[in-house]
């Protein structure tokens, strides 16, 4: 029996659930999947705690919204994932 591929919608749940387990993160958008030669990419809308913030020590709920790169394979296997940084406003 052949395997069945993988839709746009699987590999935008396998993304999100991915970041918010290994990111401890509750706010996660996926704006952008794409079908690449051998699995798929993504970008996503993480809100994280402000490492500004948390680094002078202090308790916040500042958040800062960062937009991380995700690749998968076929099988919806993470292959890797980065911080690309925080979105930038639009102009």
């Amino acid at each position: 029996m052949a395997k069945k591929m993988a839709n746009i919608e699987e590999a935008r749940k396998v993304v999100a659930e991915f970041l918010k387990k290994t990111l401890n993160a509750k706010d996660v958008k996926v704006i952008k999947v794409a079908k690449v030669g051998d699995g798929w990419e993504t970008e996503t809308e993480v809100y994280e705690e402000s490492s500004f913030i948390k680094s002078l020590g202090l308790p916040t709920r500042v958040q800062d919204r960062n937009i991380y790169a995700t690749k998968l394979d076929n099988n919806l296997e993470v292959q890797s994932y980065e911080r690309k940084g925080p979105l930038k406003p639009t102009e």
